[in-house]
């Protein structure tokens, strides 16, 4: 089936198309036939009751410095116009990314919307994975000194890190001598309003962290991502280097408990990080990432697995309304 495929996405020209995974998505449907068109959140509008998005079609190729190809601009309604809207900028999940959830979920019953909007508001990366706790290290959500202080004693060594942040971004070890927590706890106060998330100190993270990518509740593949050298972040972004990965039996019981929930929920992408074969730590919903290093490693299309699940969901709801 060709589907006309809206992506709420970043400016093109800020993709890096060697390794970003919603260009590997693009690349994949426009393999497959499908109609592209790019527009950016701030571009919709909701009036007369429909919403409408600025919106140009555009077709993407694998080479640097000239991978896409803009059309005219166009006015689509979003609910009308289109098959599927793949919701994939960036984090920041700030209210100007709650806004655009509330928005794309009034049109949820016309247009498949991946991740499910409304889903992926109710489960932010560091506090959806709090359902899951029996696989977590030792966790704590707060904004008090003092209880970071205790946790610290019990733990010895700590991780503190906005709840909101992404990419690896102001994530903060702490030794058994507490050195700057007081300041660090005061800078967080000071630059969000939510609490932080503090977490003990695994030392299996200089081994790698673990990205398993699940599509519609199961697992495509998985990478190690290896801190740098002087680093214990192991994001991509932050420096870390990708290797190939296999599964633990831990990990495996893990993506048993959660594929079910995400199916339930319409999270048809998402990526998991787990850290010594058994500590799972977050759940990306917003803007997973790690399709392209997992393809290069194993071999495997999980583009092709995205869009296969994609066209299921989109022939089930249609089956569903012509049965009704």
């Amino acid at each position: 089936m060709a589907l006309k495929v809206a992506l709420q996405m970043d400016p093109m020209e800020s993709l890096n198309i060697a390794g970003d995974s919603t260009f590997a998505i693009m690349l994949a449907g426009q393999a497959r036939g499908h109609r592209l068109y790019h527009y950016r959140p701030d571009g919709m509008t909701w009036r007369g009751e429909r919403l409408y998005a600025e919106a140009r079609e555009v077709t993407v190729q694998r080479v640097d410095g000239d991978h896409f190809r803009f059309g005219e601009a166009v006015r689509l309604d979003l609910g009308s116009d289109v098959d599927v809207i793949w919701m994939r900028q960036d984090p920041p999940f700030d209210l100007n990314y709650i806004t655009a959830t509330h928005l794309l979920e009034r049109i949820g019953e016309e247009t498949l919307v991946v991740n499910d909007p409304a889903a992926v508001r109710n489960a932010p990366e560091k506090l959806f994975v709090l359902d899951f706790a029996r696989f977590m290290p030792p966790t704590m959500i707060t904004r008090s000194l003092a209880e970071t202080r205790d946790f610290l004693a019990e733990h010895g060594e700590i991780v503190v890190k906005p709840i909101y942040g992404n990419a690896g971004s102001a994530v903060f070890r702490i030794g058994p001598d507490g050195m700057n927590l007081a300041a660090l706890v005061e800078l967080f106060g000071e630059m969000w309003v939510e609490s932080f998330m503090v977490q003990a100190f695994l030392k299996d993270v200089a081994k790698g962290d673990k990205r398993i990518v699940l599509v519609d509740g199961e697992v495509a593949g998985a990478i190690n991502r290896i801190p740098g050298k002087g680093e214990f972040r192991s994001n991509l972004a932050a420096g870390g280097s990708a290797a190939k990965a296999d599964l633990t039996p831990q990990e495996q019981e893990i993506c048993a408990a959660l594929g079910p929930e995400l199916r339930k929920r319409g999270l048809l992408f998402v990526g998991i990080d787990v850290i010594g074969g058994q500590w799972l730590t977050e759940i990306n919903v917003t803007s997973p990432t790690g399709i392209v290093a997992i393809d290069a490693f194993n071999g495997t299309d999980t583009g092709a697995m995205i869009w296969d699940a994609v066209e299921r969901r989109i022939a089930g709801r249609a089956a569903a309304r012509g049965a009704g």
